[in-house]
């Protein structure tokens, strides 16, 4: 069985391609991380250095494909929107050509939990919450690039989605890396005794959800579902936990939201003229995640997926703790 993965040298992309490499799939990978792609291929996968803007040679990747998981985004809570839009957007729509153009038997994409978050506390989020205003450009653009698979599907796209919230694990760039480089720098922003309750889901979870996907009956084509561990947790007590496993002194800097929200700003501000676009240390949307709650409801990848995290997150938190001790103690 053939199987293309974009985003194949990112986090969540390389560990579903090696899953599928273990299950005797054969597997291609697009990914622009050359050094990463190298190392897969030595591991007997394909490798294509190929850019999800690149349109004729997306479409060309797809052919000969059984399956093509979609894991590929730029995912970042700063940049141009412009290149959103080209990568996730864009991207996505030279994906849905691939596939309908070389009848691949389905597409499995990965969407956000994102596409939900406008600055407010919302708990057990369902699949069919409608969209809010957009709180930044990669939120926008995975918005439309939701359109773009809905679009798909009035055209024959056979596709399943999920929305996962907060991956984490060994190999994440984003999360708790950003969380702990904020620690060692300033502290870490704490906005109401950290009470903010949110969803975190282990990788190995994710790449569970995925393949549950990849075999679900025909008859959930054309469905998305939300993907958590489902685990509603404190930000305080995450941060304990990850801190304390990672046997770091942590720096908690209690601050009201709204004088937070103006130093996010200012940063911002300074970020797009003096910095000349450079991220900020502190966004409004990074703050955003930590002062709201937001938890997702699953039930329907429980009942219908058959989906259940295999790992907690005390277990996962102990796996990355390992893992940064291994790999990044220099950093």
């Amino acid at each position: 069985m053939k199987a293309l993965v974009t985003g194949g040298t990112g986090f969540l992309g390389k560990q579903l391609a090696l899953r599928l490499q273990s299950l005797s799939h054969n597997v291609t990978i697009l990914g622009r991380n050359p050094l990463i792609g190298k190392q897969l291929a030595a591991q007997n996968l394909r490798f294509l250095p190929v850019d999800l803007r690149d349109r004729e040679a997306i479409v060309a990747a797809c052919q000969g494909q059984d399956y093509v998981f979609h894991c590929g985004a730029l995912s970042s809570p700063w940049g141009k929107y412009q290149d959103f839009f080209d990568t996730n957007v864009l991207g996505t729509r030279n994906i849905i050509q691939g596939c309908l153009k070389h009848c691949v038997q389905r597409l499995i994409y990965v969407s956000t939990s994102s596409v939900y978050f406008d600055f407010s506390h919302h708990l057990n989020i369902s699949e069919n919450t409608p969209f809010p205003k957009p709180v930044n450009a990669y939120a926008k653009s995975k918005q439309l690039a939701e359109q773009e698979i809905n679009q798909g599907i009035k055209n024959g796209l056979p596709v399943i989605s999920i929305r996962p919230r907060g991956i984490f694990g060994p190999g994440d760039t984003a999360i708790l890396p950003r969380l702990i480089r904020a620690n060692n720098r300033t502290g870490i922003p704490l906005i109401n005794d950290g009470k903010a309750y949110i969803d975190i889901t282990y990788v190995d979870n994710v790449v569970d959800a995925l393949l549950l996907c990849q075999s679900a009956t025909n008859t959930l084509l054309g469905r998305v579902f939300n993907i958590s561990n489902g685990e509603p947790i404190y930000l305080v007590e995450l941060l304990n936990k990850v801190f304390n496993k990672l046997e770091y002194a942590i720096k908690l800097k209690p601050i009201a939201y709204n004088t937070a929200y103006g130093i996010a700003t200012l940063m911002e501000l300074m970020a797009n003229t003096i910095l000349l676009g450079r991220e900020p240390i502190l966004t409004r949307y990074t703050l955003g995640l930590l002062a709201f709650s937001q938890t997702l409801d699953i039930t329907a990848a429980q009942n219908e997926l058959g989906y259940k995290p295999r790992v907690r997150i005390e277990a996962g938190l102990d796996i990355f703790a390992k893992w940064w001790y291994e790999t990044q103690m220099t950093d």
